[in-house]
This record gives C-alpha cells, sequence and structure tokens, in this order.
C-alpha cells in the first residue's frame, strides 16, 4: 500500500468596496470591479445577471430604471442580460429551494459562464441564496454582492458563506466560496425601517466583544447616536464592524471552517433556535442580541468575566434599542426540556467535531469552551427574565 500526498494552497482575492450611489451613472466603481480584472479580450462585453431584492425595488420605484440606465452606460464593455431580477428576500427566501433551481435556470437561460457576474442586491438571506445558487452553477460562477441591510454591510455580505435552511436547520445547505467582490452602498440603507437598521448593530457588538475592546467604547459613546440612526456613526460602525469581520476571514487561518471554533459565531448557538422557534418572527440581529446577552450571564455565571463589564454590555445592547428577553426562551420541547436548550447540539452538530462555544473573558477577549454547564445556562436565563421584568 501506498498513499501520495500534497498540500494544495489557493489564494483568494476578497476585494470590499465603500461608496455612495453605486448606480450613479457617474460613480465607476461598479463599472471598474467588473471590468478591470476580466481575462477577456477589451472588445468583448462582459455579461451580468443582477438580482435585485422585491423589497427594495418596491420601496424604491426608481432604482431598477437606474441600474438599466448604469449599465447601458457602460454597454460598450458590459451587458446586462435582462432586466433586474426581482426575488423577495428575509428569511422566507432561504425556505424554499425553488428560489435556488430559479435562479440557476436564469444563469444556464442567459449563459452566465465563469467569466461573466452574478450580481445580486438585496440583504442577506437574499445573498445567501443567490450566493448559493452562483457557487454551484458551472462549480462557481462570479458574484458581486451589493448589500442592502446594516447587518449584511457590517457581516454576512463581507463573509464567504453562503446557503439555505432545510430540514427544519439554518444553513443546511451551502457552501464556502468568497465573493468576487462586496460594494457596500450606505444610500441603500435609507429606505430601511428603523427595526432592520438596528439589527445589523449587533454583529458590531459581537465582533467588539470578542476582538476590539476600542472599537467597544467607541460603540458606548455612539449608543445615543446610533439609536436614532445618525449617518456618521453608522457608517463608522459598518465600515469597522466590516473590517474586523474581514481579518478574522483572512488571518484567523480558517477560512472555510475546517476546525471547531466560530469566534464570530459568539451568541449565536441560542440565537439560531430562537430564529427557528419563532417561526423567524425574531429577525436575525434581535435573536443574536438575546443570545449574547445570555452568554455574557453565563460567562459571569462561570466565574470568567466580571459584572461591571457584563453591565456594560448588557447596557450597551438596551442603550441601542434591543430587547433582551423573548418568551421562546421558556418554550418547552416534546421530550420536557427547554426548546432553546436543543440548540447546543444542533449548533455542535452544525459546525461537526466537538462542541466549541465562544465565551468572554473581557471585553475583547474571547475565550472558547467545548462544554456548558445545564445548570448555569438555566441560572443566566432566570437572570436575563429577572432583568427584563425589572424593566418593564
Amino acid at each position: 500500500m501506498s498513499v501520495v500526498e500534497r498540500v494544495i494552497s489557493v489564494n483568494y482575492r476578497h476585494q470590499l468596496h465603500f461608496t455612495d450611489c453605486v448606480f450613479a451613472r457617474d460613480n465607476p466603481v461598479l463599472a471598474s470591479v467588473l471590468v478591470d480584472a476580466h481575462p477577456q479580450p477589451a472588445a468583448a462585453r462582459v455579461k451580468v445577471l443582477l438580482v435585485l431584492e422585491e423589497a427594495l425595488a418596491a420601496a424604491r420605484p426608481e432604482l431598477a430604471p437606474e441600474i438599466e440606465a448604469y449599465f447601458g452606460a457602460y454597454s460598450p464593455r458590459l451587458q446586462l442580460v435582462c432586466p433586474p431580477i426581482r426575488v423577495t428576500g428575509g428569511e422566507v427566501v432561504k425556505n424554499d429551494w425553488s428560489r435556488v433551481v430559479e435562479i440557476l435556470e436564469l444563469i444556464h437561460r442567459h449563459h452566465i459562464d465563469r467569466h461573466n457576474y452574478v450580481v445580486v442586491v438585496g440583504g442577506g438571506a437574499l445573498l445567501d441564496m443567490v450566493g448559493l445558487a452562483a457557487a454551484t452553477a458551472h462549480r462557481g460562477v462570479r458574484l458581486v454582492r451589493i448589500p442592502t441591510t446594516t447587518l449584511a454591510q457590517d457581516d454576512s455580505g463581507v463573509g464567504v458563506k453562503n446557503g439555505v435552511n432545510a430540514f427544519g436547520k439554518k444553513n443546511f445547505i451551502g457552501t464556502f466560496a468568497p465573493p468576487f467582490a462586496v460594494i457596500n452602498d450606505f444610500d441603500l440603507l435609507a429606505s430601511l425601517s428603523d427595526r432592520d437598521k438596528r439589527a445589523g448593530y449587533i454583529e458590531a457588538v459581537k465582533v467588539a466583544c470578542i476582538r476590539d475592546s476600542e472599537f467597544f467604547v467607541r460603540l458606548e459613546q455612539d449608543a445615543s447616536a446610533l439609536a436614532a440612526f445618525e449617518p456618521e456613526p453608522m457608517k463608522h460602525l459598518i465600515r469597522r464592524s466590516a473590517e474586523l469581520h474581514l481579518n478574522h476571514i483572512a488571518n484567523g487561518g480558517d477560512p472555510f471552517e475546517m476546525g471547531s471554533a466560530r469566534p464570530l459565531d459568539f451568541g449565536h448557538w441560542a440565537a439560531h433556535k430562537l430564529e427557528q422557534m419563532s417561526g423567524y418572527r425574531l429577525r436575525h440581529g434581535e435573536a443574536v442580541a438575546i443570545g449574547i446577552a445570555l452568554d455574557v450571564l453565563y460567562s459571569v455565571r462561570q466565574g470568567l468575566l466580571a459584572r461591571p463589564a457584563a453591565e456594560r454590555i448588557l447596557s450597551l445592547l438596551e442603550r441601542l434599542g434591543f430587547t433582551l428577553f423573548d418568551p421562546e426562551l421558556e418554550s418547552v420541547s416534546a421530550s420536557g426540556e427547554l426548546g432553546v436548550l436543543e440548540g447546543l447540539e444542533e449548533f455542535r452538530e452544525h459546525l461537526g467535531g466537538e462542541l466549541t462555544i465562544t465565551l468572554l473573558s473581557d471585553i475583547g477577549r474571547g475565550l472558547e469552551v467545548h462544554s456548558m454547564d445545564i445548570r448555569h445556562v438555566r441560572e443566566a436565563l432566570q437572570d436575563l427574565e429577572a432583568r427584563h421584568r425589572a424593566r418593564v
């Protein structure tokens, strides 16, 4: 018996652009991204299939014509193969496999190959679904993400994951495939509800808690302005959070999550379960806020995190407008156990390997544990409920 073994290294360029009014005719950012790295002769036109979130198109009726006019202005090099494809966003789009098939069929119909582009303009759920289709067509066509929610601009849109839900589990079907480029346009957040603007803040708090104490201090200083959705503090939050997420992907040593550690999933083991239990009534960001609060209080119960530090984190979440308790936390499963606790095993199964949960030893310092004391988890849930009842 003999074995031949080689280590294969693959380099990816991950580019993140910040701009305003990305589809204005005098803004060259998108056109430059699509053309500059293209290997075809200068005379060849680059084909683009563009998917646009329905809610954004409805809120901004001028946007779809503006997109068509943009590509018309760059028509010597760019070809929009059809008018923007309007697709429903939100978590519902990740619960319907037929949506992935629709995008695959469009890629096939319009002959989008590995040197052409799918551009997706929308929130994180739509980016996930379209990204899965792009990553599997021809074993991967080029994807450009233009995120349109705070959460997608400061976290999920910057990542290398694509996926949809299946078998009652979040992101059960998916791929790791870095996008060709991400373009953040702050102007596209203007039509969001306050609820959706706020939801994205949580990923900035998360990454500050585990990676950057100075950023956390800045969030504390800007909390009132952020709660009022003032533009400049929001832009700083989005940019720094996106940068920290991208730094982790590039420098964390495990961009495709082959190991068991997932520091950027701080607060997510409970959040994913809460989303599912609520029938996705809870937004992802709202569920993560509860999950972070739970893990912060659990860290205190375990003697890992000082109470003053925990209070700063919980206070910041509340000042930003998050509610840190939901009735689903009291729901009991068929086995007689609190339903949210089933999220621990589902989280381990989704990640593979041994259970790895990120907790805190201080603000800016995450640490990993491989087991959870259920008694202390229950006590942390009680602490969370007591805090909530004292505030209502």
